[in-house]
């Protein structure tokens, strides 16, 4: 079953992001994170995929609206990621036919998202789903200290 994500989800969203993406984040964090995106319901799209004889959350999907001056409203996908356990069983793809959907329903013009150059079993995955690569790029950061 697919539902927008609820904060009770947080230690099943930090497990996965741990083992699935490689993020190690506090559970405090996320639980946080969840809160405050989950009331922008506008602007953030955050949906899990749970295992309804179990009630586990096995998936996640999150995107954010993209806005910008040379392109027309789409979805930015900031994060899709299964628990390894239960990935090659269509749990990514019902996430993000429902993003899809939404989009559709919603009349976002596109989709997008950035994968790490490494990550080529995904890439075959958002191909197979009708994604293209359309730019290779580099990611800069600066961060600042508390």
């Amino acid at each position: 079953m697919i539902r927008e994500i609820r904060t009770s989800d947080a230690a099943s969203i930090r497990h996965i992001c741990d083992i699935a993406l490689g993020y190690d984040a506090s559970l405090d964090l996320v639980s946080r994170q969840i809160e405050k995106l989950s009331q922008d319901r506008g602007h953030h799209f955050i949906y899990v995929y749970q295992n309804e004889a179990c009630g586990q959350v096995l998936g996640f999907i999150h995107a954010e609206l993209y806005e910008s001056l040379y392109s027309d409203q789409g979805l930015n996908i900031l994060g899709l990621a299964v628990d390894p356990k239960y990935q090659g069983q269509g749990i990514g793809k019902q996430l993000l036919q429902v993003l899809e959907q939404e989009a559709v329903t919603k009349q976002i013009q596109f989709i997008r998202l950035n994968s790490a150059s490494k990550r080529l079993k995904a890439h075959q995955f958002y191909e197979h789903l009708g994604y293209i690569c359309d730019k290779t790029q580099k990611r800069f950061i600066k961060i600042f200290q508390e």
